[in-house]
């Protein structure tokens, strides 16, 4: 019987999501870790003894030696994804990586338009290119993940294509970055593979991007992400593989964060302990990490949402950073029923905890 295992973000990202994907990871080596939504914005935080890694490339079973694949909602930057495939070789980490045929390819000139364009920067954007994937490929100028193997001239004029759409005119410049930027795709072996190659797998992770209250659809428009960070695409892709045995592991930390612009209830100025090794610092286009109190109702909001797009046998929360305040969690503020509720006391998933049964 195959099972699949969701991981979902119940805020605005950043809840915890790649030390929960570790630690079903560690219980399940012989699983496959996918990404559904997002793609080298992720950063998504995992640390195995004295070894720590960032993922964003690749997804979060990576540094314990599971293989990633990225489905076709995600976006892919050759660039980004070669230098963090270096790193994981120093890290002795798992650089497979499969790849759907139709994920969406960020080219530098995407990288560009997201730095550059006044309204991403008041919308707020990571800069990484990614929302402006997703909105070039609502126009005729797409690139897929299947013609990085294309010919190499059909794949030189889609891009140039792409750069006259961004209103790129100097060719020497143009040139220069596509010298890069095929240089990266060169260095890489091309694993494109549908999703006949999950059947082979029996256990599946599916590690979602961002949080449920950043979704397209259901976040606070316009400082929303480009993707559907509900269950939704990870649903799909178990529905086309007849996948029934489905466990969620809903996260959030023990207090509310948001990294960019937009609404946030809550929020004020919490003193941490115990944080040494946030990722989520300042950068000059998401600004400070900012913080709040627990918005219950947002949780209780978030949790009943997600059941409208996928059908559980158990549902799970798991609440991190539990030693970084001394507020206490609050499960009896909860209204959907869970199995079990688990905790982490650190940034290692050896340090989790099962704190109640059936809620």
């Amino acid at each position: 019987m195959k099972k699949a295992q969701i991981v979902i973000g119940l805020g605005f990202g950043d809840e915890g999501k790649g030390i929960t994907t570790d630690f079903l990871a560690q219980q399940n080596p012989d699983a496959i870790v996918i990404r559904f939504s997002g793609g080298q914005q992720a950063a998504h935080t995992v640390m195995i003894d004295d070894k720590k890694h960032v993922h964003s490339s690749f997804a979060s079973g990576a540094l314990r030696g599971l293989p990633s694949y990225y489905t076709e909602h995600c976006t892919i930057h050759p660039t980004f994804l070669f230098n963090e495939r270096e790193e994981l070789i120093e890290k002795n980490g798992n650089t497979e990586l499969h790849i759907h045929p139709l994920a969406k390819i960020t080219t530098p000139f995407d990288v560009w338009q997201n730095r550059k364009n006044v309204k991403n920067l008041e919308h707020g954007t990571c800069g990484k290119g990614v929302g402006a994937t997703m909105k070039r490929h609502e126009s005729p100028y797409k690139l897929f993940a299947i013609d990085l193997i294309a010919p190499r001239q059909m794949l030189i004029e889609k891009l140039k294509g792409i750069a006259y759409f961004y209103g790129f005119l100097d060719g020497s410049q143009i040139e220069e970055e596509l010298n890069a930027f095929l240089e990266a795709i060169d260095k890489l072996e091309w694993k494109i593979s549908d999703y006949n190659y999950l059947k082979s797998f029996d256990h599946l992770i599916f590690e979602g991007s961002q949080g449920i209250l950043l979704d397209m659809d259901h976040g606070v428009f316009p400082n929303v992400t480009y993707a559907n960070t509900t269950s939704k695409n990870a649903f799909e892709v178990c529905k086309f593989l007849n996948i029934e045995d489905i466990e969620m592991f809903y996260v959030t930390r023990n207090y509310s964060t948001r990294h960019g612009n937009g609404w946030m209830s809550n929020e004020r100025e919490i003193i941490l302990k115990n944080n040494e090794e946030e990722t989520c610092v300042f950068n000059e286009y998401q600004k400070e990490l900012r913080f709040g109190d627990l918005d219950y109702d947002l949780l209780n909001y978030a949790l009943q949402l997600d059941g409208a797009y996928v059908s559980a046998k158990k549902k799970n929360l798991v609440v991190t950073c539990l030693d970084q305040t001394d507020a206490e969690f609050q499960p009896k503020k909860l209204n959907i029923k869970l199995d079990a509720i688990y905790g982490s006391y650190s940034p290692y998933s050896k340090d989790f905890r099962r704190l109640s049964h059936s809620h």
